[in-house]
C-alpha cells in the first residue's frame, strides 16, 4: 500500500497522528494512556510497558536514552524484519512518542548484522524524518527534541538479551550483565533507559493515536491487544498472521498455517523459538496468552511457531536446545557455559544407550540447576525444550531404555 521510505505515504494513511496527540498530552497521560493499553514487552519478557516506562521518566538523570532491540535471532521468527522493512516509520513514531514521554533525547536501533535490508531501510526512514522535522531538533513543531541513530549487531544470539545488549551498545563483548540495577536505572552509559522490542514500539502510534480502550479491546486476560505470530517450519502456510491473543495453539496450526507441508501429522509444536516447550496435539486447546502458556511449562516468547510432524526425533531436539546454548553463551555464569556442554553430552550418553534411566535423571536435574540458576534467559530457559521434549515424549527417551532392557 505504501513506499516504506516515503514520510508523505506513511502520513497519508495515519502516520504521526500518535505523536501529534502525545504532544499534546504530555508524559503523564501518555504514561496513563500506554498503562491503560495493557501493551506487555513483545521481545518474550511480557513485563508491562507503562510500567517501565515510568520507573525511566521518574528516574533522575541528566541524560536519558530509548533502545529499539531489533536484535531478531529466534528461529522461525521475521516480524521485527517485515516491520522495519515495510514500515520503518511506526517504529521510529513509537520510539520517538518513548523519548518525549520519559524525557530522553536519543535513540538506538539495534539491528542484526543479518539483516542488511532492514538497516538500509531504517537509515533511510530516519533520513526522511530528519528531513520532515519529526527527528532532530523541535519534533513536529514542538520545542521538544529527539533523534535516532542504528547500531548494527555481529552476530551473537545473546546480545537479544537487554543487558548483553546494551555491553554491545557500549563497544564491549556482548556479556550479560547482572540485575539489579535494572537498565530503567541504570542502563545505556550508565543513564535509566527504556529498552523495548520492534513490535512493542510499533503498537505506542495506534494505542495514541485511538486511545488505550481501542488497544485493549483485543486480547483476553492480562494479555491485551494483539501479536504478531510467526508460522513456520513444516507448515503448509507460512507467514505472518497478526491477530488479537487469545486465539488457540490449534486453531493456528491447522486452521491458520494448514497443518503439516508434507501432509504427515503434527507430532510437535515450538513455541517461543529456539528456547520455548514443545507442546504436542495434546496441548492444542492452549489460548495464545501469557499466562496460560506459563501454566503448561510453555512461554510465548516473540511469537514464533516451528511446526514438526510425525517424523521429529525429540531426542535429537532435545539435545539441539543444550548444543544450541552451549554455542551462543556468553560464558559469564556456570550453569549456562557449563550445563549446557554437560547437557549435550548426557543426551548423547542417552542416545547411544548409556543407563538411559538415571541419564534421563540427570538432565532433568542439570534442567532444574540452569533454570534457576544462570544469570538470564538463555541458561534459564533452554530446560523448557528439553524438559518439554522428555514429558510430552518420553517415548522418544523410554523406548531406547525398554528396549535395550529386552535386549539384555
Amino acid at each position: 500500500m505504501i513506499d516504506p521510505r516515503s514520510l508523505d505515504d506513511y502520513r497519508a494513511h495515519g502516520g504521526y497522528k500518535g505523536l501529534a496527540r502525545a504532544l499534546s498530552l504530555g508524559s503523564d497521560a501518555i504514561l496513563t494512556e500506554v498503562t491503560a493499553s495493557g501493551l506487555r514487552g513483545r521481545g518474550g519478557a511480557g513485563f508491562p510497558t507503562g510500567i517501565k516506562w515510568k520507573t525511566v521518566a521518574q528516574a533522575k538523570a541528566d541524560r536519558k536514552f530509548i533502545v529499539c532491540n531489533a536484535d531478531e535471532g529466534d528461529s522461525g521468527t521475521f516480524a521485527d524484519r517485515m516491520i522495519m522493512e515495510g514500515d520503518p516509520f511506526l517504529v521510529i513514531e513509537g520510539m520517538t512518542i518513548a523519548g518525549l514521554t520519559v524525557g530522553a533525547t536519543k535513540g538506538y536501533i539495534y539491528i542484526r548484522s543479518e539483516y542488511p535490508h532492514a538497516v538500509e531501510a531504517m537509515n533511510a526512514a530516519i533520513a526522511a524524518a530528519r528531513r520532515g522535522g519529526y527527528l532532530g531538533d523541535k519534533i513536529g513543531g514542538s520545542t521538544t527534541s529527539f533523534d535516532l541513530e542504528v547500531r548494527v549487531g555481529a552476530g551473537a544470539y545473546v546480545c537479544g538479551e537487554e543487558t548483553s545488549l546494551l555491553e554491545s551498545l557500549e563497544g564491549r563483548r556482548g556479556i550479560v550483565r547482572a540485575k539489579p540495577p535494572l537498565p530503567a536505572h541504570h542502563g545505556l552509559f550508565g543513564k535509566p533507559t527504556v529498552i523495548n522490542n520492534v513490535l512493542s514500539f510499533a503498537a505506542i502510534p495506534f494505542i495514541l493515536a485511538e486511545g488505550a480502550k481501542a488497544y485493549a479491546d483485543f486480547g483476553m486476560g492480562r494479555s491485551r491487544g494483539t501479536m504478531p505470530i510467526q508460522l513456520a517450519g513444516n507448515i503448509r502456510y507460512g507467514g505472518l498472521f497478526e491477530t488479537a491473543f487469545g486465539v488457540t495453539l490449534g486453531e493456528l496450526v491447522d486452521d491458520i498455517g494448514g497443518g503439516t507441508f508434507t501432509g504427515r501429522p503434527v507430532r510437535a509444536v515450538q513455541v517461543g523459538g529456539p528456547l520455548g516447550a514443545y507442546f504436542p496435539r495434546a496441548l492444542f486447546d492452549t489460548p495464545f496468552d501469557y499466562e496460560a502458556f506459563a501454566a503448561r511449562d510453555g512461554l510465548i516468547g516473540h511469537g514464533g511457531i516451528v511446526v514438526f510432524d510425525d517424523s521429529v526425533d525429540m531426542r535429537r531436539q532435545a539435545r539441539f536446545a543444550m548444543e544450541f546454548c552451549a554455542v551462543e553463551s556468553c560464558g559469564k555464569c556456570t550453569p549456562c557455559r557449563i550445563g549446557s556442554t554437560r547437557g549435550v553430552e548426557t543426551i548423547e550418553k542417552i542416545m547411544r544407550g548409556e543407563r538411559v534411566n538415571e541419564n534421563i535423571a540427570l538432565v532433568e536435574d542439570l534442567c532444574n540447576t540452569m533454570k534457576f540458576g544462570s544469570l538470564c534467559a538463555l541458561g534459564g530457559f533452554t530446560p523448557y525444550p528439553v524438559l518439554s521434549a522428555l514429558k510430552h515424549f518420553r517415548e522418544d527417551f523410554a523406548s531406547l531404555a525398554t528396549t535395550l532392557q529386552a535386549a539384555e
